[in-house]
């Protein structure tokens, strides 16, 4: 069932994605410029944003320190402004920190930077591009949370609440605007082979690259859906582990996780 208006044309449309220097969001990008779109890049790596529209002709470049507030702001008038329809059709906030973290080294500098970077930056982005979607009557946004924030678990206590904040998010921005003509999305990958990954010390199952995470965010657009999730051998056995009562749930995460 398509919970959002189906995205089949790419040609013309101007899409905005932060965090895309690297991973699953330079992945997407390259993958929506392949297919028409005017695509704009936002990070703090400028040189990796230089290089993305050196390899990408007719793509664009604003970096962003998704924190300052101000700075969003700016940015995101200047890519309306300059958008050749006159519009923002799409933004995509996959920018993203992750630092594997347990109760017995708990670092609090380190868990607001993940906040900030995970969950506040994407409300400095709302601040900025609601208005012009409400004001458009049309547009999707897009927010990259993780099956990390699905439940509780080990090592993630630093990442996954940011996650689930996400996804709840994405749930109220939808109930509010579909009814607007406006399209919300979350996507909650498994392991993807990118920088945030590359540190983790145990196996991650169903690993994919990149590209083939760019792909089932596309394919999931095009569907229409709300919740896009993959690989789905490894995302629905997770989903099904939400639904156990915590005393099943516990347990049985510890000896899957290795506690």
């Amino acid at each position: 069932m398509a919970l959002n208006p189906r995205i089949t044309v790419w040609q013309g449309r101007t899409v905005w994605l932060i965090g895309a220097s690297t991973g699953i969001g330079r992945a997407t990008a390259a993958l929506l410029h392949a297919k028409g779109a005017h695509v704009i890049v936002s990070a703090r790596n400028a040189p990796a944003l230089k290089a993305f529209v050196a390899e990408h002709p007719g793509s664009a470049c604003e970096p962003l320190d998704v924190a300052d507030v101000a700075a969003v702001r700016e940015v995101a008038g200047r890519i309306q402004a300059q958008s050749p329809s006159g519009r923002l059709d799409m933004v995509v906030y996959c920018a993203g920190h992750y630092q594997a973290m347990r109760a017995q080294n708990f670092d609090l500098s380190e868990a607001l930077r993940h906040q900030q970077i995970n969950y506040v930056g994407a409300l400095h982005v709302l601040a900025a591009t609601l208005p012009m979607f409400t004001a458009q009557g049309a547009g999707h946004l897009s927010l990259v949370g993780s099956v990390a924030g699905f439940r509780g678990l080990p090592k993630a206590m630093a990442y996954g609440p940011t996650k689930a904040a996400l996804n709840n998010l994405a749930e109220c921005l939808y109930l509010d605007l579909h009814p607007l003509g406006i399209g919300v999305s979350v996507i909650n990958p498994g392991f993807v082979k990118t920088p945030l990954t590359a540190g983790n010390d145990f196996d991650m199952p169903a690993l994919l690259t990149p590209e083939q995470a760019a792909r089932e965010i596309v394919s999931g657009w095009r569907a229409g859906r709300f919740e896009i999730h993959f690989p789905w051998r490894f995302t629905l056995w997770l989903k099904l582990l939400r639904h156990l009562p915590h005393g099943w749930y516990f347990p049985a995460i510890s000896r899957i996780t290795g506690g």
